[in-house]
């Protein structure tokens, strides 16, 4: 649902039969995001970037984690994010979203900063997406509007 992911393909799922839990890794290939001035750097000058997410359901307990990292630039960049959705201990019908984020760049010299900057704006703005993707997909799935 998110515009800039190409595709996504598992390459590994597991469902643990003594606790319930279902983990899934996937690759996610996505367009590359960065502003064309900031590509005049060779190494920055691909088409593509990959994720490597893993999940972490339990449906039992009510919660799922995500962990997702970027496989592009790992020499040059530190790109990671920890999504947790759980049952909220101040009323269980309510979910709890909690969202980290680790942003690392070297090797780029006076450009490490700036890129750091639009790393950090851009996750900003797909934590704000990730939110609206969840609520519509409750809301397909529930039929309950979410504001």
């Amino acid at each position: 649902m998110e515009k800039h992911v190409i595709a996504v393909k598992t390459v590994e799922e597991k469902n643990d039969l003594s606790t319930g839990i279902v983990y899934r890794r996937r690759i996610a290939t996505c367009q590359n995001v960065i502003p064309e001035i900031l590509r005049k750097v060779s190494v920055l000058q691909v088409s593509e970037i990959y994720l490597e997410e893993e999940s972490w359901l339990n449906a039992q307990e009510r919660n799922m984690v995500l962990k997702t990292h970027c496989l592009t630039w790992t020499k040059f960049a530190s790109l990671s994010e920890e999504s947790v959705f759980r049952k909220s201990l101040e009323n269980p019908n309510w979910t709890e979203f909690i969202q980290k984020g680790r942003i690392s760049i070297t090797g780029a010299g006076l450009l490490n900063c700036v890129l750091e900057a639009f790393a950090q704006a851009f996750l900003n703005q797909g934590v704000k997406k990730g939110i609206k993707i969840m609520e519509t997909l409750l809301q397909e799935q529930y039929g309950c509007p979410f504001s």
